[in-house]
Formats: C-alpha cells, structure tokens, sequence
C-alpha cells in the first residue's frame, strides 16, 4: 500500500469511530432530563402527560381529587359540576378493584384509577390505572378494554 491509502484509511478510521462517539446515548443523565420536563408542580391531564408524571412521581399531578374529597365540596357526579366546586380539578386516585380480572395480579398489588382528558362537566370514559408497582393501563372505553402505557424515555 502507498502513503495516500494508508492515510486515506486512517482519515476514514478516525472520522468513523468519532462518528460513533459522539451518539446520542440513554444514559441516566438524559433519561432524567427528560423526566423532569413534567414538573411536579404542573397540571396534566392528557394520557400522555398523567401518565409520564406517574413514572417519575409515583403519585398524581396536584390537579387530581378523590371522590371523597370532590363529595366534600359539594360535587354531584350526576350533574357534572365538579369544576363548579372545584375548578380546574380531576378525579382520581381512588381504588381501583379490578374485579373482571383485565388487569395483571401479583401479591400486593393495589390498583387506583384517574380520569384522562377532563375538561369540566359530566365524566368521560378516558382513564388510566396505575399499580403501585409502576405498572399504568389505560382505557379509552370505561374500562371494557386496555392497553399497557410505557415509560418513554
């Protein structure tokens, strides 16, 4: 080999292996990063971002309300007044008991459900339903059918 092919072939060595290099990697820190664009502080409705901040947080956006918390406030679920009681607020984190057996079982598992898509008046039929063990379904059709959510990261 002559000296313009070797040099030709350490050329392309060097700008490959700065190529590969310099990828986008899921390392934690990016991971995190883009976790924490759901802040914990926000209001989040959308399957999407409800679901996102479950991941991160364990816990429901602050926008969220049990049942029993909206009844104290005078909700009545019938007349779909919940944002006259309390504004801006979602049901969820009650219980869910997954009695027709749709969902995964596993020793301790404690199932809870939270509307999706709320924007005042009467409930829709959008929910999500997450473990505390960080599984999260959700359902567009009350409950009559599921699909699992992952975590995108």
């Amino acid at each position: 080999m002559n000296k313009k092919t070797i040099l030709s072939l350490v050329f392309l060595l060097a700008v490959s292996i700065n190529f590969f290099i310099n990828q986008p990697s899921n390392t934690p820190n990016q991971i995190q990063q883009t976790q924490t664009n759901i802040d914990k502080n926000g209001v989040y409705t959308s399957k999407k971002e409800v679901a996102s901040y479950v991941f991160y947080y364990k816990h429901l956006p602050n926008n969220y309300i049990t049942k029993k918390e909206a009844l104290k406030l005078g909700w009545q679920a019938n007349k779909g007044n919940l944002w006259e009681v309390a504004k801006g607020k979602s049901i969820g984190g009650d219980i869910f008991r997954n009695f027709e057996r749709k969902l995964p079982e596993a020793k301790g598992r404690i199932w809870r459900e939270a509307d999706i898509d709320y924007k005042g008046g009467k409930r829709g039929a959008k929910r999500i339903v997450f473990s505390n063990d960080g599984l999260i379904f959700y359902t567009a059709d009350h409950y009559e059918s599921f699909e699992q959510v992952k975590n995108e990261k």
